[in-house]
């Protein structure tokens, strides 16, 4: 089964690759020749779909200098049905819904075919932004336009640790419709497991049935991309940060611990009978960082192919 067939059957145990679209700078010549070294370098893996991330610029949520100046990005979805056609797999296209005029997405969630498309619709950065569009709008616009069309929502564990209510999060949005949910990027395994917990517990408390939630991992070869998790609100334990920073191979060290994680949050989702997926992300540019991502994910698919 593919992956949106498994999330409607309230099934796991699938693995994503999660790209970023080229920058809107790029030459468009260049686009398509972007396009098939991904598609050539995903086609060894076993994987069960794809993920396109649609990038927000996020300085209102965070004040501190960005690591990395912001660049606007290719959209998504015009990526992926102008120079992704040959992909195989459906696709997860992310929707930072504050970004588009209603008018805009409404027209395109009307325009997807369920079969193919999944989508994660993403709210503004900061409960102060004014937008066009709010994420319950466009919750309420998918359930209008396209019911059928699998809505997946955010998990955030960090947010869980400080406040303690990122369960309650999700059963809300799986109350607006989210089928699925994808965590931001996972370095801090306890958190992870923490939010876990308290959502299995809940959904049983609630009398509702805990839906799959895809776990995010990503390599990180620098310590200069480290700050960046950091500023983008992902919480790096300090032992963690000490093993990179004293690594004769920080990339290795990092593929190493992030394939760890993921078998620790696979062990324990199956443990607790919460249906789960792994999602590796590759948003680096820089090829040895890109190589590893591919490796990654090559690492952790025997973890979803065990069922």
């Amino acid at each position: 089964m593919d992956v949106a067939t498994r999330i409607r059957s309230g099934q796991g145990d699938f693995v994503l690759f999660a790209v970023t679209p080229p920058r809107q700078s790029t030459a468009p010549e260049r686009l398509p020749e972007i396009a098939r070294a991904t598609v050539e370098r995903l086609d060894r893996l076993d994987l069960d779909g794809l993920v396109l991330y649609d990038i927000d610029d996020e300085s209102d949520r965070n004040p501190a200098e960005r690591p990395f100046p912001f660049s606007p990005t290719v959209d998504p979805s015009d990526y992926r049905t102008e120079h992704l056609r040959s992909w195989r797999t459906p696709a997860v296209v992310y929707r930072a819904v504050g970004k588009h005029q209603r008018d805009d997405l409404r027209s395109w969630l009307a325009a997807q075919d369920p079969a193919r498309t999944l989508t994660v619709m993403v709210g503004a950065s900061s409960r102060d932004s004014s937008t066009p569009v709010s994420l319950a709008d466009a919750q309420a616009m998918l359930a209008e336009v396209n019911p059928d069309l699998l809505l997946g929502g955010v998990a955030i564990p960090e947010r869980h640790s400080r406040r303690e209510d990122e369960h309650l999060r999700m059963i809300a949005k799986q109350e607006a419709g989210c089928r699925f949910f994808v965590s931001q990027v996972v370095y801090d395994v306890n958190a992870t497991k923490n939010l876990v917990s308290d959502y299995r517990y809940e959904c049983e408390a609630q009398g509702v049935t805990p839906v799959p939630i895809v776990f995010t991992f990503s390599v990180c070869g620098s310590m200069k991309t480290l700050e960046f998790l950091r500023w983008l609100g992902v919480d790096v334990p300090r032992w963690i940060e000490n093993d990179l920073r004293h690594a004769a191979n920080p990339l290795r060290a990092s593929l190493e611990q992030a394939a760890s994680t993921a078998a620790e949050i696979a062990d324990f989702c199956r443990q607790l009978g919460v249906p789960f997926g792994l999602n590796v992300e590759s948003v680096s540019i820089r090829r040895e960082e890109i190589e590893a991502s591919v490796a990654l994910a090559a690492r952790v698919t025997p973890l979803v192919r065990l069922a």
